[in-house]
């Protein structure tokens, strides 16, 4: 399947230290285009270090984290800094949700889209045309990804007073704003209802058919992981286990033991 696919992010050997504990251990990992792929396993696998080694708030301590943009030449991320990370098309949401409560449904996007715009700050001071223009458009991109994501009727509502599944919604209508061409998302289902969690499942599947998007998630949520995903990783103690179709990887006799002894536990 993926021979006929373009690769956009290639993660070879990863490890992270922490002084003498390994925290992520030679992990390999791709991502292709159209896909909505899956790292999941126990609690402490070291899912979100890996993220955070792909979005810049660690360097990892070996291994090489390669973007492809189509079109464009292959980009090292090791050492790059967050934002930096973010405009080459790489953006993610967080476990934590990290909104700014007190501004706007629409300020929330807006503020994504600060990495894209042109202006410098002497024409934001003299306020010229084209900041003016700049202005207008960044307000109508950001009402219009607030529709794609059914919260445009929230659009100047305060963010913290949103229901919890609309307040994740947000968080993925902000790092779209941004223009990735890969969405990083950190348990994007964790602390949702049923109903949330349906809707969330929906949000991506849009997502990565209408906006021509990849996806790779962090989720715990086997059945949404299962109805979405395609590949699946696995992870335990920093080390990928597993790696596969869903249909592999629930009959992968590795990734049953590692999740029912977190059952156990």
């Amino acid at each position: 399947m993926a021979e006929n696919k373009h690769k956009l992010l290639e993660v070879k050997g990863l490890t992270m230290d922490f002084g003498g504990l390994r925290a992520v251990d030679s992990v390999t990992l791709e991502v292709y285009e159209g896909d909505i792929a899956a790292l999941i396993g126990p609690n402490g696998a070291g899912k979100t270090t890996f993220f955070n080694c792909i979005t810049g708030i660690y360097n990892p301590s070996k291994g090489d984290i390669l973007l492809h943009p189509k079109g464009l030449k292959t980009r090292r991320l090791n050492g790059l800094k967050p934002n930096k990370v973010t405009e080459m098309g790489l953006a993610r949401t967080f476990q934590n949700i990290r909104l700014f409560p007190d501004m706007t449904v629409l300020e929330n996007v807006m503020i994504g889209r600060h990495c894209r715009t042109n202006s410098g700050i002497f024409k934001a001071i003299i306020r010229s045309k084209s900041v003016r223009d700049e202005e207008q458009q960044i307000v109508e991109s950001s009402y219009h990804l607030l529709e794609k994501v059914g919260l445009a009727d929230f659009a100047n509502e305060f963010s913290k007073n949103l229901p919890y599944g609309a307040q994740r919604r947000l968080e993925i209508a902000r790092a779209m704003a941004t223009d990735p061409f890969l969405l990083l998302l950190d348990e994007p289902a964790a602390g949702m209802n049923p109903q949330e969690t349906s809707d969330l499942e929906q949000l991506i599947c849009k997502i990565s058919a209408e906006e021509q998007i990849a996806i790779l998630l962090i989720e715990h949520d086997m059945k949404l992981v299962m109805n979405i995903s395609d590949p699946i990783y696995v992870m335990e103690y920093g080390k990928k286990i597993a790696e596969g179709s869903p249909e592999e990887i629930k009959d992968n006799p590795k990734v049953v033991e590692a999740y029912l002894g977190e059952e156990t536990e």
